[in-house]
């Protein structure tokens, strides 16, 4: 099975198997690299690595979604990113604020 198209087996998994739209898929498995690259790599989530390593997979990802449908839909890749993205930026920010204040 190419990688391609076990990719597209997994995506079509775990849409299945969501109870809400895509975007919620985005959201939560963001947080949930976020908080697995912070504890994989021993930083703390305050740190600017888990948001780029997070920032590679949702590349990664996008990439894959271009070549499974053979063009980039724009609207969709760009709030596909803004879901994954969102609350791990807001989050480190704020942990940062918080430890400067403290």
């Amino acid at each position: 099975m190419s990688l391609l198209r076990l990719y597209q087996h997994a995506i079509s998994w775990v849409e299945h198997h969501s109870p809400g739209p895509d975007k919620f898929d985005h959201t939560y498995l963001g947080l949930a690299i976020w908080l697995g690259a912070a504890m994989l790599g021993r930083r703390p989530l305050r740190s600017g690595t888990p948001i780029l390593v997070l920032a590679a997979f949702e590349l990664a990802n996008e990439t894959m979604d271009r070549l499974t449908v053979g063009r980039w839909i724009w609207h969709d890749t760009l709030g596909d990113v803004a879901a994954t993205l969102f609350w791990p930026i807001c989050l480190c920010f704020l942990l940062r604020t918080r430890r400067v204040r403290a």
